[in-house]
């Protein structure tokens, strides 16, 4: 309980957990975003990792550092190559791993969220390494799929760097831009709920669709 508690706290007040680690680790918070961000999208075990809403947090304190230690170029860079490096190992181990994924035999894989994903490649074939950058869990696992499915790799990563660019930009710089208005960063938990749901959509209406 304590640890979900810490979760929570930790998704609910980002901006603010953020800022304490820009004040204790300075040039490094480049390194903490870029490991987060390569986790989220490169282990399909962590799912549950801030994406989305670790992106918008991070530049909006990327807008309001005075001291130039966070800016949103390089910032965006570092998660870009994170997003695109993290997918790609998570391809690479989906290849290692193969069919086996889907038997159920490896306890640490949720072939529940697989299945899910296979579903969605199905229905958007390649694109779905793209849109699926925007949607919790199915990010993390669309990677790994299209590795065991064998995707051409030349294939794979048109897809993963275009997905990557679109996911790391536009909301970095959403909350760079965005996230300082007074009604969004007073209500920054809201807000953060706000994104998650809305990313969840996609998966609800293809849950309900199928029911």
């Amino acid at each position: 309980m304590e640890l979900l508690a810490w979760f929570i706290d930790l998704v609910l007040h980002l901006d603010k957990h953020l800022v304490e680690l820009l004040t204790d680790y300075g040039p490094w918070i480049y390194v903490i975003l870029f490991v987060i961000v390569f986790a989220e999208t490169g282990f399909v075990v962590t799912p549950f990792l801030p994406g989305d809403s670790l992106l918008f947090a991070a530049g909006a304190l990327a807008a309001i550092d005075t001291s130039n230690t966070l800016t949103a170029p390089m910032l965006s860079l570092v998660l870009v190559i994170a997003a695109i490096g993290g997918n790609t190992t998570n391809y690479h181990v989906g290849r290692w791993v193969g069919p086996r994924a889907f038997s159920g035999q490896i306890r640490f894989l949720k072939v529940e969220y697989l299945r899910r994903t296979e579903a969605f490649f199905l229905k958007h074939g390649a694109l779905t390494i793209v849109l699926s950058r925007f949607v919790p869990i199915l990010r993390t696992c669309a990677p790994f799929v299209a590795g065991a499915a064998r995707m051409p790799y030349g294939r794979f990563q048109a897809y993963n760097v275009a997905g990557g660019l679109g996911w790391v930009l536009s909301l970095t710089w959403a909350g760079y831009f965005f996230g300082n208005i007074p009604l969004i960063k007073n209500n920054f938990g809201v807000v953060t709920i706000l994104i998650v749901v809305v990313s969840l959509l996609p998966v609800a209406w293809a849950a309900l669709k199928k029911n």
